[in-house]
C-alpha cells in the first residue's frame, strides 16, 4: 500500500443468500486518517458488509483489498492490523476483564501484553472493575471493554458499531474524542456503523448510506444535508431510509 492510497477499496462486493441479495454491487473506499460512516436502516446490508471486511463471510462475487492485500488470499497478513469493537459481540462472560483482554492480548500476539493492558485500563478508566467479572458490569462498563479489546492490537483498521451506546452524553463525547487523537496518532481508518446521526455529524468526514444492499448516497454530512434540503443528517437517513 502506497502513501496516501485507500486501506480498504471495494469494487462490486455482492453477496447473496440463495435467492436473496444481501449486498449488491458495492463499490466504496476507506482513507487513511479518515472516518467513514456506513448507516442503513435494519437489513440494508450494513452487519453482511462489515462480516466480508472482516473475513467471516465469503462474497458472492466482487473484492476486498485492504492494506494493499487481496482479502481472500491474504487474510492472515491482514487481519491482525484490523478490529471491531461492538455491543453485539459477546466477550466470555465469566471471565474477568483482565482475563478477556489476556486471551485477546495472546490472539494477537502483542509484545508486553501486560503493559498494553495497564495503558488501556488507565486510558479507558476500566481499573476499577478490571479484576471483575464481565457478566457483573453495566452495560456501559461493558461498552469500555469491547473498546478496550478493540485496540488491543493498535489497529490500523478500526470497525466500530455503535462504539458509544449505553454511555451517558459525557462519558460518548469523551471517548469520541480518545477515538480521535488514537486515529491522529496511528494515521487509523475507521469504519462506524451507528443510528446515532449526531454522533456521526460530529466524527465522520464521509458517509455511505445503504438501502436494499446497494449505496443509495454518500458525501460529507454537510454535502448530505445541503443536496437534500434537511436540517440534519438525520433528516437525511429518515428520508433515504423509507424509499
Amino acid at each position: 500500500m502506497t502513501e496516501g492510497s485507500p486501506v480498504v477499496a471495494v469494487r462490486g462486493l455482492t453477496k447473496k443468500f440463495k435467492r436473496f441479495t444481501a449486498v449488491d454491487c458495492l463499490d466504496f473506499d476507506l482513507l487513511p486518517n479518515c472516518t467513514t460512516a456506513l448507516l442503513g436502516s435494519n437489513g440494508a446490508g450494513k452487519t453482511t458488509t462489515i462480516s466480508m471486511l472482516l473475513g467471516l463471510l465469503l462474497p458472492t462475487s466482487g473484492s476486498i483489498q485492504i492494506f494493499g492485500e487481496d482479502l481472500l488470499e491474504d487474510r492472515f497478513k491482514i487481519l491482525p492490523r484490523v478490529n471491531i469493537s461492538s455491543p453485539y459481540i459477546d466477550l466470555p462472560q465469566r471471565l474477568t476483564v483482565r482475563q478477556n483482554l489476556n486471551v485477546y492480548a495472546r490472539l494477537y500476539e502483542i509484545p508486553n501484553a501486560r503493559q498494553r493492558i495497564e495503558t488501556l485500563a488507565s486510558d479507558l478508566e476500566l481499573n476499577e472493575f478490571i479484576d471483575r467479572q464481565l457478566r457483573k458490569l453495566s452495560a456501559g462498563q461493558k461498552t469500555r471493554v469491547s473498546l478496550a479489546k478493540a485496540l488491543i492490537n493498535e489497529p490500523e483498521l478500526l470497525l466500530l458499531d455503535e462504539p458509544t451506546a449505553s454511555l451517558d452524553p459525557e462519558s460518548a463525547s469523551w471517548i469520541r474524542e480518545y477515538l480521535r487523537r488514537y486515529q491522529q496518532r496511528r494515521n487509523t481508518a475507521i469504519l462506524l456503523a451507528s443510528h446515532n446521526m449526531l454522533e456521526v455529524e460530529r466524527m465522520c468526514q464521509q458517509v455511505y448510506i445503504m438501502s436494499h444492499g446497494r449505496i443509495v448516497a454518500q458525501g460529507t454530512p454537510q454535502e448530505l444535508i445541503n443536496h437534500h434540503s434537511k436540517e440534519n443528517l438525520e433528516e437525511v437517513f429518515i428520508q433515504l431510509a423509507r424509499t
